[in-house]
């Protein structure tokens, strides 16, 4: 006999076939990430963190050694005669004066000049003149160096700076006048002192044109469309291979609270890498600016890889996918439509696909033999509702019993008084309105108004039946009878009023009951003046310990929690001790339980 072909993956569970078809649509894609990841955590630790990083320690140092360059020249100009000597003097003839301002001007132009064809850095100094001595020099810089004199009028934003550190030098960008156009300049300021009085001050020596000595020491790195800028500790530019940028600030990537970066290590964002090296003496940083995306150009025989792999991948995850469609899929779906048209009751056909072992197989068996349990079911339900309605009719036939006894009670009154027998006669009227009430037509919430009703009838059967003498005093505002309130809640409490406390008391007992609002709760008290003494901690254990066991209690415990069922745990009864003796009960209920409207009990 021939067989057909048995695929093997029915074999499996639903769970192992799951997994096999996770590890074959996955692990492609571990593969392929860890090969792009390494690649590219590769280029650019080699790119970046080594040459990049060696790089910028060098160019740095590069440019500290032009800056100390300019610092010794400046200290040279400093301590050089001509310098020290080119103090106004009012005992100086003019031809003196003038002698000494050339000097200066030559030895100026001598050291600004440019070594090796590069750029050059230009001195000038300028000298507080405020008698005017030097009359004859230049007000106003013409050229890029020489020797100025000013007074209070025309002096420099930076010179107090300068005399203020006392001959210690720092970078500025300042406005020169090159021809009489201003053109912005980064500076190298320093106070010139006297050599024999160090606190005397002749004047501040510049140097001028240091951003583009700087740039010409950073433009001998080459970076791949990048940027170079030197800057101070706050990234404020002082030059720049980008001239425009300078007297601006370096923006740095910003971390998820707002504030920048730390430059102690790389960063990089998804546009730039950013790194840096810091002059901690003379708090100056050179920073790099370079793009990834020039970083990445070498990943792109990498990326072609990938995209093939890629392509390859996703025809083999085709096929994957329409093997296991087969398998699993087409099963399920006529499944599925099979609970759509299933209707309860009606005919289950015989279970397709009893020869699969896997879960889809156990799924399938376990459904179509649930509908039929399911119709077994309905059909039991059926027969059940039929016995319930039965039984429904059974116990509305035994209500008639307590509703004729009612009656028979009402019959017996209307006899007794006919007879003469009032005082029996209003024995069983009272009997007969703690019948009616009790029934009340099987509702569980009744009226305080009723409540209070069948209390007194209580209170009055009692003492027609025990000849007991003690007053009960009723004190329940009108505007509180609508309230609802669960029937026989009064008539135990008074009960235990009764029995616990005034039983034996004639004349000198009281009960008073009365109601009044607390906020958003009614309160009604039932308190007693016994003299007997009540253990209060035991009956509010009772009350509250819900594993309390005790052997009597029942009907406060049962009061109790009837009030919760029906209102929440907030309400509830309550006992404490009254002043002068007896017991005082609570019982709290909510303000807004009111009656709109009231039938006929």
């Amino acid at each position: 006999m021939r067989t057909g072909f048995s695929n093997p993956m029915t074999k499996l569970s639903v769970k192992q076939q799951l997994l096999l078809l996770f590890l074959l649509m996955v692990s492609p894609i571990f593969i392929l990430h860890s090969y792009g990841n390494s690649e590219a955590e590769q280029i650019l630790k080699r790119h970046v963190t080594n040459a990049y990083a060696e790089l910028n320690k060098q160019n740095h140092t590069l440019i500290d050694r032009d800056i100390d360059t300019v610092n010794k020249i400046t200290t040279t100009i400093i301590q050089n005669p001509t310098a020290q000597q080119l103090v106004p003097d009012d005992d100086e003839t003019v031809i003196e004066r003038v002698r000494k301002y050339e000097k200066m001007d030559a030895l100026l132009a001598g050291y600004s000049t440019a070594l090796n064809g590069g750029e050059a850095v230009y001195y000038s100094l300028y000298i507080y003149d405020p008698n005017n001595y030097y009359f004859f020099a230049p007000k106003v810089q013409m050229i890029q160096s020489g020797v100025y004199f000013f007074s209070d009028a025309n002096k420099p934003k930076w010179f107090d700076k300068a005399v203020g550190l006392k001959g210690q030098g720092f970078m500025e960008i300042i406005e020169n006048n090159d021809m009489l156009v201003k053109k912005r300049t980064l500076a190298y300021i320093r106070a010139v002192n006297t050599v024999s009085q160090g606190h005397s001050v002749i004047g501040v020596l510049i140097a001028t044109n240091m951003d583009k000595k700087l740039a010409e020491s950073m433009q001998s790195v080459s970076l791949p469309g990048g940027e170079i800028f030197f800057t101070d500790k706050q990234n404020y530019i002082l030059a720049s291979t980008s001239p425009k940028t300078m007297g601006s600030t370096v923006e740095l990537p910003v971390t998820a609270s707002g504030e920048a970066e730390s430059l102690n290590k790389p960063i990089m964002n998804s546009e730039y890498i950013y790194m840096a090296s810091d002059n901690e003496l003379l708090q100056q940083r050179l920073i790099y600016k370079i793009p990834i995306k020039s970083l990445l150009q070498q990943q792109n025989e990498v990326k072609r890889v990938i995209q093939l792999i890629s392509v390859a991948y996703i025809l083999f995850g085709c096929i994957v996918i329409f093997y296991f469609w087969r398998s699993l899929m087409t099963p399920l779906q006529r499944l599925a439509t099979f609970v759509r048209r299933y209707e309860p009751g009606k005919r289950v056909p015989e279970t397709p696909g009893k020869g699969r072992n896997d879960e889809v197989g156990v799924l399938i068996g376990a459904l179509y033999d649930m509908a039929r349990r399911l119709n077994g079911l309905i059909h039991d339900k059926y027969q059940m509702e039929i016995k319930q309605r039965e039984s429904q009719l059974q116990i509305l036939y035994q209500q008639i019993n307590p509703h004729l006894l009612y009656n028979t009670l009402e019959s017996i009154y209307w006899k007794s008084s006919l007879e003469g027998n009032s005082e029996s006669a209003e024995m069983i009227k009272e009997l007969s309105k703690l019948m009616k009430i009790s029934l009340s037509r099987g509702r569980e919430l009744i009226t305080l108004a009723e409540e209070l009703e069948h209390a007194a009838a209580y209170v009055k059967l009692q003492q027609k039946r025990y000849d007991y003498d003690f007053r009960v005093i009723w004190a329940v505002p009108e505007e509180m009878m609508n309230h609802l309130i669960p029937k026989v809640t009064l008539q135990p409490l008074i009960e235990n009023a009764i029995i616990h406390g005034v039983k034996n008391m004639g004349e000198d007992g009281e009960i008073h009951i009365n109601a009044e609002y607390e906020g958003d709760k009614l309160v009604i008290r039932v308190e007693d003046n016994g003299y007997k003494e009540v253990d209060h901690k035991a009956i509010e254990s009772l009350l509250n310990e819900p594993a309390a066991q005790t052997s009597s209690g029942y009907g406060v415990k049962n009061i109790h929690q009837r009030l919760q069922l029906h209102f929440g745990n907030v309400y509830g009864i309550q006992y404490k001790k009254r002043n002068g003796g007896g017991t005082i009960v609570t019982i709290q209920l909510p303000a807004a339980g009111e009656r709109k409207e009231l039938g006929d009990v």
